[in-house]
């Protein structure tokens, strides 16, 4: 956090994450996510449209606009009315203008019995967004009278931040004296009909934890490294059915959640990617070699000695003084270049979890589940994002284009495997999808 010549006017640095997502903002792209939660009963607009007006004080980096200076973006405390709970649309996470609904970065939608919480990435990660909608959701259920503590997420609304909430916590640890380069060979894309303009397509399965747990453990395998080698395995077959001239590696992008190795309480971002994939050209694979492949690349790369190394490489960029005196719209134009011409082609789609949600004791008899969804993707290709809740495991797909193959092949070989899918779509699928599965 910085202060600036104005004693009473804050403002906040973009984190290490947060820099890019702006540069890559268009009218048709925008790093927009959502996280829900499916209470049991329908939700009352007015009620939680005063939880929000209660909530969002207790995180400042939420009630923030983006502003632009001449080096650098920055984030501002937004003292304007809102935000505003919406009705739901049909498709979400749609770009999110930074002018627009009072300038704030995040959306509130109701539906029935589900509220959901939109956020612009360059604010949060999903686990900071998470701790949001979790505490929201608990001073909502206060007002229609439950008896909802603090705890397993669910912050105090009356308390300050705690400075360790606000940090930039790459700066703290990035202390790496290694800089290992950062890229990688060119990956298999997937070939589709794009769909209209703003047109989101979601396909959620929805999951029996212990089913999921069985077929893991048979494998001897987590069960983020299941689902990472069930998407490779997936795309592995579309690229054969697609009989490209060439095939090429097959890579996903997954986020890795650095709380998990490096001490923090930011609720800002504090995630690296990792890139689990396979080379077909070396062979074709079995689902239990992707498998192993999987398990083995986590095991090797899931570690703080070469996760530290990664995000000291990103500091580095941005400490650089010739980079620091660089123009804005000049940074923006060569970002952009690189994420389209280098950094996109990475990866042949994009899977995250975000891991098992918990919330206090009390709070439970009151929430079916969670979902996450990542939002539209920046080319042709599919996003999948994975959440657990008792013992309900959402799988949810986004994309941008008509075909629906890899995740029909996906959710095949989970049934394969013995585990129940049920299907939810906001797509018409004619039925085939849930008849393959």
């Amino acid at each position: 956090m910085e202060r600036t010549t104005n004693p009473r006017k804050l403002w906040y640095k973009l984190d290490l994450s947060a820099i890019v997502y702006p540069t890559l903002q268009r009218r048709n792209f925008s790093s927009v996510y959502r996280i829900s939660v499916l209470l049991k009963e329908n939700i009352v607009p007015g009620l939680l449209q005063k939880a929000v007006d209660l909530t969002l004080p207790r995180f400042p980096t939420f009630k923030v606009t983006m502003k632009k200076g001449v080096f650098w973006r920055y984030l501002e405390p937004n003292n304007r009315p809102g935000p505003f709970v919406e009705p739901d649309i049909v498709n979400p996470c749609m770009p999110m203008s930074f002018k627009s609904k009072n300038r704030y970065l995040i959306r509130i939608y109701y539906y029935q019995k589900r509220i959901s919480l939109e956020v612009f990435h360059s604010l949060a990660d999903g686990s900071g967004a998470l701790c949001l909608l979790k505490t929201l959701t608990a001073v909502y259920l206060r007002l229609k009278g439950y008896e909802i503590p603090n705890g397993h997420g669910v912050l105090d609304i009356d308390a300050k931040p705690e400075p360790e909430e606000l940090e930039d916590a790459y700066m703290r640890y990035a202390s790496s004296r290694v800089r290992p380069h950062r890229s990688k060979a060119k990956t298999y894309r997937i070939r589709g009909t794009w769909e209209p303009f703003y047109t989101l397509n979601i396909i959620t399965g929805i999951l029996s934890v212990n089913q999921v747990l069985t077929v893991t453990k048979r494998y001897q395998v987590t069960v983020t490294e299941y689902l990472n080698a069930a998407l490779l395995y997936a795309l592995m077959l579309k690229q054969k059915d697609d009989r490209v001239f060439r095939e090429l590696p097959v890579s996903l992008a997954m986020p890795v959640n650095l709380r998990r190795f490096f001490p923090s309480g930011t609720l800002r971002n504090f995630i690296t990617m990792v890139y689990p994939s396979i080379d077909p050209r070396m062979g074709d694979y079995t689902f239990e070699e992707i498998l192993v492949q999987v398990h083995y690349y986590m095991r090797y790369y899931l570690n703080d000695k070469f996760l530290n190394a990664d995000i000291t490489t990103n500091v580095a960029v941005t400490k650089n003084p010739l980079i620091r005196v660089v123009p804005l719209f000049i940074k923006d134009i060569v970002v952009r270049q690189f994420y389209k011409r280098i950094q996109d082609k990475q990866s042949s789609a994009g899977l995250t979890n975000l891991g098992v949600v918990d919330v206090p004791e009390e709070m439970k008899r009151y929430v079916d589940r969670f979902d996450v969804l990542m939002g539209q993707p920046f080319s042709a290709r599919t996003n999948c994002a994975v959440v657990s809740y008792g013992d309900v495991l959402t799988v949810s797909f986004a994309s941008s284009i008509v075909e629906a193959e890899v995740e029909r092949q996906f959710f095949r070989k989970l049934v394969q495997d013995g585990i129940h899918v049920k299907i939810e779509t906001n797509r018409n699928m004619e039925g085939s999808l849930c008849r393959t599965v």
